[in-house]
């Protein structure tokens, strides 16, 4: 099964369902004197005096600087792109749930695809998805010697499910999807293909809920 918005080989932007990204993270001195002279009475400070002198000669500690996500554009690839973290909401199995997760797993596969990073993606994913392997040469390729994907996240505008389980465990997710338009940049900043956005995309997740956890068993473009 292949799709038009799909990475084929080397040349095509990877498509895929993902939710929103959003935002991440980055003395003392002393004097001297006479050391044969003894201190005199209005040199000797009193030990509050000593520790309150110590405290305004202090310095404050530094706030934290926060490290703001900062999406690619012609200029260079995504920078401090926040790492997904499962909602609470998608722990249970329900079909509250199990919407949640369908949701968190695009998150996740929107990650791989601004940093090349499929840790969390592969956490919660089995490898039978049909979608991840079509996706991942090109996420891997754009992802690395120094060239980046701009633009091409992918937007959840609903996700459905009537969260009916089979004989063998299973549940499905229809997901509602909609994609902005995106380019391959080479290391020089050129570009090597765009690909122009997408409003109407749909995709099926089939899912597992297993110890206690969610998992994507496939994902996969309908009507591709």
């Amino acid at each position: 099964m292949t799709s038009r918005t799909c990475i084929s080989e080397r040349l095509r932007l990877p498509v895929f369902s993902a939710v929103a990204v959003s935002v991440l993270a980055l003395t003392g001195c002393s004097g001297g004197g006479d050391p044969q002279a003894g201190p005199t009475a209005s040199a000797v400070a009193s030990p509050a005096q000593t520790a309150s002198g110590s405290a305004s000669a202090s310095p404050s500690a530094a706030p934290t600087p926060t490290l703001v996500y900062k999406p690619a554009d012609a200029k260079g690839r995504a920078q401090n792109v926040p790492v997904p973290v499962l909602p609470n909401a998608a722990a249970r199995e329900t079909k509250e749930s199990l919407i949640a997760f369908a949701k968190y797993w695009y998150t996740t596969l929107n990650f791989a695809y601004e940093t090349g990073n499929f840790g969390p993606l592969d956490k919660i994913t089995a490898p039978t998805c049909a979608l991840c392997q079509k996706v991942r040469p090109g996420i891997v390729e754009w992802n690395s010697k120094g060239r980046w994907i701009s633009g091409g996240l992918v937007k959840a505008n609903g996700a459905f499910s009537e969260f009916v389980k089979s004989s063998s465990g299973d549940y499905q997710v229809t997901t509602q999807l909609e994609q902005s338009a995106g380019a391959l940049h080479k290391a020089d900043a050129s570009i090597e293909k765009s690909v122009p956005g997408s409003q109407v995309l749909a995709d099926i997740m089939v899912v597992r809920f297993v110890d206690g956890h969610w998992k994507a068993v496939n994902v996969d473009r309908l009507g591709a």
